[in-house]
């Protein structure tokens, strides 16, 4: 089964978040927070979108930052996304 966003909506997939740092500390208070970076599973087309031209500037494969309250969240077969409207995207993470 596929997911296929409609207008200016994204398909995200949390990563997960790290609970000790790289010089081996546990961080306890990070594995209860969800993080609200996700990479980008699918693109919806854009186009006009309540009135307004939107054109859609993540693509798939993107780590994006989104908004902490935003989306609606699905399972589909055993896996979790987060669909968001484009704008609910804060940044592109950039290596």
């Amino acid at each position: 089964m596929k997911l296929v966003p409609l207008g200016d909506k994204v398909v995200l997939k949390q990563l997960v978040a790290e609970e000790t740092t790289k010089s081996g500390i546990v961080l306890p208070g990070q594995a209860k927070e969800k993080p609200q970076q996700a990479e980008v599973i699918a693109v919806g087309p854009g186009g006009m979108v309540d009135g307004k031209e939107v054109v859609m500037q993540v693509k798939v494969g993107d780590k994006v930052i989104y908004s902490k309250y935003a989306g609606t969240e699905v399972k589909l077969e055993d896996e979790e996304f987060i669909i968001v409207k484009q704008s609910d995207i804060v940044a592109v993470v950039e290596n």
